[in-house]
């Protein structure tokens, strides 16, 4: 990406106003006057424009679960010439069934820089997932590695919504409701069906997708913990009304049950001037995380660190859950601090946006930023054998975290790697060799 092109999309994400508040029900114009009052669809719109709504959920699904925005546009989404059915490069979709799914745990190196010319779609590399995109059950992990902007293009996902977890250069989110800034270190969420184009705030940008394509997100409920804690709603914001009036050829790509279709409209379709609702997208800050953990004794679970949780037909039983192992303090006494060792149900895939993770040693040929490790349903693991020793010998005072910044997506389904997953040069071999060494201290 040019120097002028992303000194202009700083530029642009300078001073974005946002309206603050998770799964609220918002409203936005970006021309007053241009949002009806007291209707969705008058006779006649204000200023001339069409009404149209956005339903990320079924009409008749209880209220608290129920996911609809209205759109005032300069032309109708019906306004569009028929599409047509592109290549999807190393984008893939559910079911995954080229490989077997993989009992053995697994880590990759961080994506490498793209071969040419690569925008965020281009850049979007599958590294698995599972379900079924037909069904919208599941969910995909994906890594995407862009050198620049969506340049007269915009992007939709019909499958699933797409949460975006930057750990290299900040992106400017262009969507139909308006302009998000999402920088490492952020999550921007982008729902279902959704129109959005990516412009990068630096020469190049890495990060991680989850593609859920399950329950929409929703904050997890909090329960003995109280009414506070973890991710606080007012620290979720959505964007303010912003449009594009222009009058020149545009390509949509629209992602649909795992294909790329693409289509060339005659003006951009982030035409809507105004919208209310609470199907939008929104930016959040994870260090506004407010991490629970002991003040006694033992680990806690991993899911006191929940972010975000897409529920399933068992309640607990998540189709997937957002973790976040963010800056904490470690007090526990006559404990082991790391996270223990453990075999799980759920299946786990763990990226790191900076630093280095309490439980497994950092640098070269290990966990490093923008890499990535999957521990199926299972799969036994825990902390390698140097954080073992450390860990076991440590002074327990009281410890800050501080350096680094994990994440985890974890899901109710084995994940099954794509092929090129498995075969990648990026994917570290001998992983399992970080637990060799963990000697028998067993004294009958």
């Amino acid at each position: 990406m040019s120097g002028t092109g992303s000194e202009q999309a700083r530029k642009t994400a300078e001073g974005l106003e946002y309206l603050s508040g998770f799964g609220n029900e918002h409203s936005s114009e970006a021309i007053p006057g241009a949002l009806p009052i007291g209707r969705n669809s008058p006779q006649r719109a204000p200023l001339g424009l069409y009404a149209e709504q956005l339903s990320g959920t079924a009409f008749t699904e209880p209220r608290h679960r129920n996911r609809r925005s209205w759109l005032y546009r300069i032309r109708p989404s019906a306004a569009h010439p028929a599409f047509r059915r592109i290549e999807t490069g190393a984008l893939r979709s559910a079911p995954f069934d080229e490989t077997a799914a993989d009992p053995n745990r697994l880590r990759w190196n961080p994506l490498p820089e793209p071969a040419g010319r690569a925008d965020f779609v281009d850049g979007l590399w599958t590294l698995g997932g599972n379900g079924d995109v037909r069904q919208r059950t599941g969910m995909a992990i994906h890594l995407y590695h862009a050198n620049a902007p969506m340049t007269d293009r915009v992007f939709s996902d019909a499958d699933g919504e797409l949460l975006i977890v930057p750990e290299r250069g900040g992106l400017l989110l262009r969507t139909e409701f308006g302009l998000l800034r999402v920088e490492p270190g952020h999550v921007a969420l982008i729902p279902r069906g959704v129109r959005f184009r990516v412009e990068l705030l630096e020469a190049s940008a890495r990060g991680y997708v989850c593609e859920n394509y399950g329950q929409p997100f929703v904050l997890p409920d909090l329960g003995p913990i109280g009414a506070n804690g973890l991710a606080n709603p007012r620290d979720f914001l959505a964007p303010t009304a912003a449009y594009e009036d222009r009058d020149q050829p545009v390509e949509v790509i629209n992602k649909f049950c795992g294909n790329l279709w693409s289509a060339t409209y005659d003006h951009s379709p982030l035409d809507v001037v105004a919208w209310h609702g609470n199907h939008l997208p929104y930016v959040y800050d994870l260090r506004r995380f407010n991490v629970l953990g002991t003040i006694s004794y033992d680990h806690p679970d991993p899911s006191i660190f929940t972010v975000l949780t897409s529920p399933s037909d068992t309640p607990g039983l998540a189709g997937v859950d957002f973790v976040l192992f963010a800056p904490r303090w470690l007090v526990g006494e006559d404990t082991f601090r790391p996270p223990y060792f453990h075999r799980n149900v759920m299946s786990e895939y763990m990226g790191l946006i900076e630093g280095a993770y309490d439980a497994k040693t950092a640098g070269p040929g290990g966990f490093v930023p923008g890499g990535g490790s999957l521990h199926n349903m299972m799969s036994a693991h825990g902390p390698d054998r140097e954080t073992f020793d450390k860990a076991s010998a440590a002074e327990l005072t009281p410890q800050k975290i501080d350096d680094g910044l994990a994440f985890m997506f974890e899901t109710r389904w084995p994940v099954t790697p794509t092929a090129q997953a498995l075969s990648a040069d990026h994917l570290q071999q001998g992983y399992d060799d970080v637990w060799q060494g963990l000697q028998r201290n067993f004294r009958p």
